[in-house]
């Protein structure tokens, strides 16, 4: 009997979930005769697996040609030189390739793209092919297991390509440890096996995707601690403003982050990914590189640069925007050889530009360090240094009020909620023109307060105002009239969807305080990675109520597990790909929803849908 596709979860324990569960009651014809109607355009006999007959229509669909020989390389997506993952693989793939046998099983490595990384072993018949991926060789477990996340196997027939009738195959995906992102896939391939799912080499591709993964996450660690170590060095001495970057940590000393701005930050992340990964040793004219910084590992220095192989540099100071107010002097931080980030240590310029008058504002303590968020914050502290109105705008939830408060400090500051004084006659008959005026729920405003607002600015151009606004509501003209006074100096802020890498800092602040003896909140790695998952369509004040509600209700210990979470926060991404349609369906979804301030009722209204549809359709394109 021919085998089916299977994908289960990486766990040898786990039942394998296969069409092929009611095989035994229920007889199915022959794949190959199948597959060679459904070459010949004829119609396929019943009880043929729907998801085989789908994989080969995307080959159909692809143009994949079922009598391809061997695919040709593409030179747009050539295989890299130099990887990550196949460094961390290498020791690991060497231990396993003998125990592959001789004419027996044949391994494969492949990167994210599923171009071939690496190959051992051999099965009669069966040559490596340069890339996996279904628009090349149609279906092939590498394929499914890259877009299943999931172990997955492939037999004989299910193959699109005739080269692979007599093969069968199961493959792994392998996950960065700190993100959960697919990294690659680990294939073992062999003769067609006679028994069911699971792979009599399944055991081997998961143990060996285990231990990939382990020296993943050992040499992550190694890397970071060699950048803590480069950053400790720069930063000894009083008030030295440092900032170490990798592309995916920072480290910045409170000096540094007073210098830097959002603009500069980026420049500097920019600089760092692109000196990562940088051979710095064995090139003429450049010296053997140590673990850490210093001008040794920048090789010979000409013209302000470090000298690398194949003509790459590492610039001696960073290109920072004008504005900036300070210079950045880079070192490389190096480990094996290789550029892994940069210290980059910050001079303010001797004639910094002069601040615009006014009250210096407070410092913003809200947690988030991301690009978005960051810069958000930044223009609005830019702007609040001067004593004029300024307007927060963003979808619900994102944070407008609380930067509000962070901006207007703790002084005497009059707090107007529209939602609850429309008329705004309570809030102006206790306001006087030197006091902090903070407005939320502009979108709410009645007429009368609209109209007493526009006189206020009108009287009053420069008074300390600040409004907060969430789009969606349909907008009068006099609101409109008061929305277009406010934009030039408009702050939008960023849903938390496009920040998502904020959430690990945003969730011990919205956790509440232990009760004395009690530890704090703590999540593990899978219930972060379904928060980081999870599309939040009200943003930070969803998050928050489900903190909270964990926090009041939970009765285990420990950290938070991705099974305590909400139903449609563990549910995950979806567990198959979206289709041009989908795609074009949720893109639709999303920016209903930002110009609706998040508004679900409004936004499905707008679509010509209804809400249970919107909610069910947000569920179906997560992830």
């Amino acid at each position: 009997m021919d085998a089916v596709t299977t994908t289960e979860p990486s766990s040898a324990a786990t039942p394998a979930t296969t069409t092929a569960a009611t095989a035994a009651a229920t007889p199915r014809p022959s794949l190959r005769l199948a597959r060679e109607r459904f070459l010949a355009g004829g119609q396929l006999p019943g009880g043929v697996p729907e998801e085989v007959v789908a994989a080969w229509r995307r080959a159909r669909f692809f143009g994949v040609r079922h009598d391809l020989t061997e695919p040709a390389e593409d030179p747009v997506r050539p295989v890299p030189v130099e990887s990550a993952l196949l460094d961390a693989a290498r020791p690991v793939l060497d231990r396993v390739a003998p125990a592959l046998g001789t004419d027996r099983a044949l391994l494969v490595l492949t990167d994210e793209r599923l171009r071939v990384l690496w190959t051992a072993g051999s099965v009669p018949g069966l040559d490596p092919c340069p890339v996996l991926s279904e628009q090349d060789v149609g279906n092939n477990s590498a394929a499914l297991a890259l877009r299943t996340r999931r172990r997955a196997e492939v037999h004989g027939p299910e193959h699109f390509l005739d080269r692979w009738q007599d093969v069968s195959a199961v493959s792994v995906p392998v996950l960065a440890p700190d993100t959960g992102q697919v990294l690659g896939t680990l294939t073992v391939a062999s003769r067609p096996c006679t028994a069911r799912p699971p792979h009599p080499q399944a055991a081997l591709a998961e143990a060996t995707a285990a231990a990939v993964e382990t020296e993943l996450r050992a040499r992550a660690g190694r890397a970071e601690r060699v950048l803590l170590d480069a950053y400790l060095r720069a930063a000894q001495g009083k008030d030295r403003a440092v900032a170490a970057l990798d592309g995916r940590n920072r480290l910045i000393s409170g000096t540094a982050r007073g210098l830097l701005t959002p603009e500069a930050l980026e420049a500097l992340e920019r600089t760092a990914v692109g000196a990562r990964h940088v051979g710095v040793s064995g090139a003429p004219g450049t010296a053997e590189v140590p673990e850490g910084t210093g001008t040794a590992g920048m090789g010979t220095v000409s013209d302000g640069t470090a000298v690398l192989p194949d003509g790459a540099t590492v610039p001696e100071f960073a290109v920072l925007p004008e504005e900036a107010g300070c210079t950045a002097h880079l070192t490389p931080v190096c480990l094996d050889g290789t550029v892994i980030g940069i210290v980059a240590v910050l001079e303010p310029l001797d004639d910094p530009a002069p601040s615009v008058p006014g009250s210096p504002p407070p410092p913003v303590t809200l947690a988030g360090t991301s690009v978005p968020w960051r810069h958000a914050v930044g223009r609005a502290v830019d702007l609040t240094r001067s004593r004029e109105p300024l307007l927060l705008t963003g979808e619900r939830g994102t944070g407008k009020s609380a930067l509000a408060r962070e901006l207007l400090g703790p002084g005497d500051v009059l707090v107007a909620d529209a939602a609850q004084d429309a008329g705004l006659d309570r809030a102006l008959s206790a306001w006087r023109a030197d006091r902090p005026l903070l407005l939320r729920h502009a979108e709410r405003l009645a007429q009368p307060g609209v109209a007493a607002l526009n006189a206020l600015l009108d009287t009053h151009p420069d008074a300390p105002l600040l409004v907060t606004h969430t789009p969606g509501a349909p907008v009068g003209p006099c609101l409109q009239r008061l929305l277009d006074k406010l934009s030039a100096r408009s702050v939008t802020l960023p849903p938390l969807r496009e920040r998502t890498e904020d959430i690990r800092e945003l969730l011990p602040a919205l956790a509440p305080r232990p009760a004395p003896g009690q530890p704090p909140l703590t999540w593990t790695l899978d219930a972060l990675r379904a928060l980081e998952l999870y599309p939040w369509p009200g943003n930070v004040t969803e998050l928050a109520h489900v903190v909270r509600a964990l926090a009041e209700n939970r009765r285990l210990s420990g950290p938070v597990r991705r099974a305590e979470l909400p139903d449609t926060l563990r549910d995950g991404p979806a567990a198959r790909p979206l289709s041009p349609m989908e795609h074009a369906e949720r893109a639709a979804i999303l920016e209903a929803l930002r110009r609706h301030g998040g508004n679900k009722a409004r936004a499905a209204a707008a679509l010509g849908i209804g809400r249970a549809t919107l909610y069910r359709k947000l569920r179906g394109y997560r992830g």
